[in-house]
Parts: structure tokens; C-alpha cells; sequence
């Protein structure tokens, strides 16, 4: 049964924008189909420690995959990318998050859906309401709209303009951010 769900996508290493574009074709490959998918999103790292801003984006997409399997395509797209898991929160050429699952609440070990910090990240909120503000929070029972309002997440979240892009510390694109609380940890 074919199923909608919403992935988080993430990158704060290397060419990110292609990083990200890459992900998307290793989702395809993988039987998870993009449907549509949101604008590309400038972000503050929430981080521990300077890192150099996120690139972060939403896709809606099908895929015909159970939540677990679904989980382990994630992981091996972030893999065939480079992506080590060696420190928590450190910097990652892909993250890709399981953010929803059609309306399915799951809670199994290592994988619990709808992801359990979507309320406290403007990173997926602002992304997610360009493509399903009206999109209901099967467990909080709030849209994304909702949530994006009452969050206290105040991170800046821009959308990213590439050729106006700097690599200067603090210039809100791609410089370095001393952050308050990692990002972009999987499911």
C-alpha cells in the first residue's frame, strides 16, 4: 500500500545544494518517490560547536516501504553520501529525517514517527508549511501552520539565495554559527 511521507532533508558539508539534489535521486532509487518538495532553506546550526549553516529542505514524497524499511533507505542514501555517524550532531554531508508516515504514530526502538523534535525546529517547520501548512500533527493534533506559530525555536531559517551566497562567519548562508542545541539528528 502506497503511503505519503514527508522526509526532512539536510546538509551543512560540501557542495550542499548538490548533496541535497543527490539524496533526492538516491530516495528514487530506492523506491521512494518525490512529490513535491520545498523551496532550499539557509539554517542557523543549533549546534554544538562552529559549523557552517545548514541547507535544509522538505519533500513529500511515496514510497510503497514500511516505516522500518523506509528508515534504512534514508540511512543507506546518507551512507552511499559519505555520511559517518561517529559524533552525534556533528557536521554531515546528508541528513535525511522520517518526519511523517501518512497519519501512523510509530514508536519502535530506533525509529519513532511522526519525528519527536518537529515542533522544536523551525529548520523543518518553515520548509514543511511552504508545501503542507494545512498538514495535521497525528499525535499533537496541530497543523504545521499551528506548530511554526508556538515554537520556541528562534533560529534563523532564510530561504537560500545561491548567488548571493557568502562563506564569511555570520553571514547567515553559509558561515560559521556557534549554535545552541545540535540539528539534524535521523529519526
Amino acid at each position: 500500500m502506497t503511503k505519503t511521507v514527508y522526509l526532512g532533508l539536510g546538509s551543512n558539508l560540501g557542495d550542499r545544494a548538490a548533496n541535497l539534489e543527490l539524496a533526492i535521486a538516491g530516495l528514487a532509487a530506492a523506491g521512494v518517490h518525490v512529490v513535491r518538495r520545498s523551496s532550499l532553506y539557509a539554517t542557523e546550526p543549533v549546534g554544538s560547536g562552529p559549523q557552517h549553516w545548514f541547507l535544509n529542505s522538505v519533500v513529500e514524497a511515496s514510497t510503497d516501504l514500511l516505516p522500518r524499511q523506509l528508515l534504512r533507505a534514508t540511512q543507506q542514501v546518507e551512507r552511499g553520501l559519505g555520511r559517518r555517524r561517529s559524533l552525534r550532531n556533528a557536521p554531515r554531508t546528508v541528513d535525511i529525517d522520517v518526519l511523517f508516515y501518512g497519519a501512523s504514530v510509530v514508536s519502535l526502538p530506533g525509529l519513532e514517527i511522526p519525528h519527536p523534535r518537529i515542533a522544536e525546529r523551525r529548520f523543518v517547520l518553515v520548509p514543511l508549511r511552504e508545501i503542507a501548512p494545512g498538514l495535521r500533527h497525528p499525535a499533537l493534533r496541530r497543523t504545521i501552520a499551528e506548530l511554526l506559530a508556538e515554537t520556541h525555536d528562534r533560529s534563523e531559517v532564510r530561504r537560500w539565495q545561491p548567488s548571493g551566497e557568502t562563506e564569511r562567519a555570520g553571514a547567515g548562508h553559509a558561515g560559521v554559527s556557534t549554535g545552541r542545541d545540535a540539528h539534524g539528528e535521523s529519526a
